[in-house]
């Protein structure tokens, strides 16, 4: 007995989905290692983005969609949207504390805090313009009915859901745990953290 038509179809796909997905994160991974030339914040960026995703499998559970060949695309975009995010926040950040050691100011925790909350809050404006417009990209998209908006709604549904949970994760959670990484520099050093390669 064999299987054919859509269901021989999403087999073959979803074997290269298993070859696909890993090769796109070791690429993410390598290119953010070339970004920040530091693995901790390379690692940082990319244990983040199963959290990133959690708002498209939401949406995807709300609307009662089963995974698919079309739900994996739009997982895979959302991933390059998260990371993004995340490395776009971590680069300003960085900047941030690297001007304050620029200026020759000891990098204290409240220097670092100062640092810190400067760098996020001047993402918060873009984050907020990219989700508006992504959002109203692919709402249409969801909602439309028609030829082919089967397929093209599920490819929309988890980027809308992510786009939710996704830039939250940036401007929360990316800046407390970077603080962390940075007060553990400070306190096993014990003095004022090396300038960052910027």
């Amino acid at each position: 007995i064999s299987y054919s038509g859509q269901f021989e179809f999403l087999e073959r796909a979803l074997a290269r989905l298993q070859i696909v997905v890993p090769a796109t994160l070791l690429i993410i991974f390598v290119l953010l290692y070339l970004t920040f030339r530091e693995v901790t914040e390379a690692v940082l960026i990319m244990t983040t983005l199963p959290f990133a995703l959690v708002g498209g499998v939401w949406l995807m559970w709300v609307l009662g969609y089963h995974l698919s060949v079309a739900a994996g695309i739009g997982f895979i975009a959302l991933a390059g949207v998260a990371a993004e995010f995340g490395v776009i926040m971590l680069l300003y950040l960085r900047h941030a504390i690297a001007e304050r050691q620029a200026a020759g100011k000891p990098l204290t925790v409240e220097a670092l805090d100062e640092a810190l909350r400067a760098g996020a809050v001047l993402r918060v404006r873009p984050k907020a313009m990219t989700v508006a417009v992504i959002l109203a990209g692919l709402l249409p998209i969801l909602i439309g009915h028609g030829t082919g908006s089967e397929v093209m709604s599920r490819i929309a549904a988890p980027m809308i859901g992510g786009m939710i949970t996704a830039p939250l994760l940036s401007l929360f959670l990316l800046p407390a745990v970077y603080r962390w990484l940075w007060k553990r520099r400070l306190g096993l050093s014990g003095r004022m953290a090396t300038p960052i390669d910027t």
